[in-house]
């Protein structure tokens, strides 16, 4: 039985198709039996049989899949055929995760679920795209870009009222805890790397780390992130801890404002780890 495993990217959810390996699709008819296992939101154990087309356009895939509504972009997917049946099946996390506000209860791809961000229309939902999507991503899901760089790829503009809006959605993205600026290096090829490798040009970057925590279960209290991880309606975001890029250190001030955020039962009380800093309560606009 041959098996392959793949993350699904917002096509695949948003036209119902799933991608073939040109060895399994060649080897297809036109029309096949598709057998999908899946536990919905990690509890409810179901299968489903269904018919789906089979397409060249211009690589191989399946037609007409309804995915279920609790995958999200990134989560992982094995497909095999057995017995002329395409069999697609994802595998529950052992505690379901909430990755920049949405819940995955399924394994995933953390760089995809990064790429895949769905930027929304703000100033500074446009420099997230660059870096998410533009820079360098990870394995962890993080990902570096060059500030250098962001004028031509944010779509805000030139001249002066260009430069001052980049400016303010930089430090809005900065003061929110979205993104640190690091300082990194470029090597002979043009790839971005951080740290910065000796004997390389240095140069400005904007890091971001993805925001993982544990989310809760269907049922239990809490709300769910259901979302696309995308822009979101103004509101207020209470105080959390995120990580640093490697080497960095909260600063003396974050470290007084977690020590006081704990005082107040803002969050509950654990020592700031190293590598971590803490983000104050603060309003996250549209």
């Amino acid at each position: 039985m041959r098996t392959r495993r793949f993350p699904l990217v917002r096509a695949d959810l948003d036209q119902a198709v799933c991608p073939l390996p040109d060895d399994l699709g060649e080897a297809l008819p036109e029309t096949v039996a598709v057998v999908l296992d899946h536990r919905a939101l990690g509890m409810t154990s179901g299968r489903e049989t269904f018919e789906a087309g089979v397409v060249q356009d211009p690589g191989w895939r399946l037609t007409g899949i309804a995915w279920p509504a609790d995958l999200h972009a990134g989560v992982l997917v094995t497909i095999s055929v057995k017995d002329r049946q395409v069999h697609l099946r994802t595998v529950t996390l052992d505690e379901p995760m909430r990755v920049d506000g949405v819940d995955y209860f399924h394994e995933y791809d953390p760089r995809v679920i990064t790429r895949e961000f769905d930027p929304g229309v703000s100033n500074r939902g446009q420099v997230l795209n660059a870096v998410r999507r533009l820079g360098r991503v990870f394995e962890d899901g993080s990902a570096v870009f060059a500030e250098v760089d962001l004028p031509a790829h944010c779509g805000l503009g030139r001249g002066k009222k260009g430069q001052f809006l980049l400016r303010n959605a930089v430090d809005q993205l900065l003061r929110e805890g979205y993104v640190t600026r690091v300082t990194g290096s470029t090597g002979p090829d043009g790839e971005l790397n951080y740290p910065a490798v000796d004997g390389e040009q240095t140069l400005d970057l904007l890091f971001y780390a993805p925001l993982v925590e544990p989310a809760s279960l269907p049922g239990e209290s809490g709300e769910h992130g259901d979302g696309t991880g995308g822009e979101h309606r103004a509101h207020w975001v209470s105080g959390f801890v995120r990580r640093l890029p490697a080497g960095a250190h909260a600063s003396k001030k974050q470290l007084n404002l977690h020590q006081q955020a704990m005082e107040t039962e803002e969050i509950d009380g654990f020592t700031l780890e190293p590598g971590y800093t803490f983000v104050k309560k603060h309003h996250r606009g549209g």
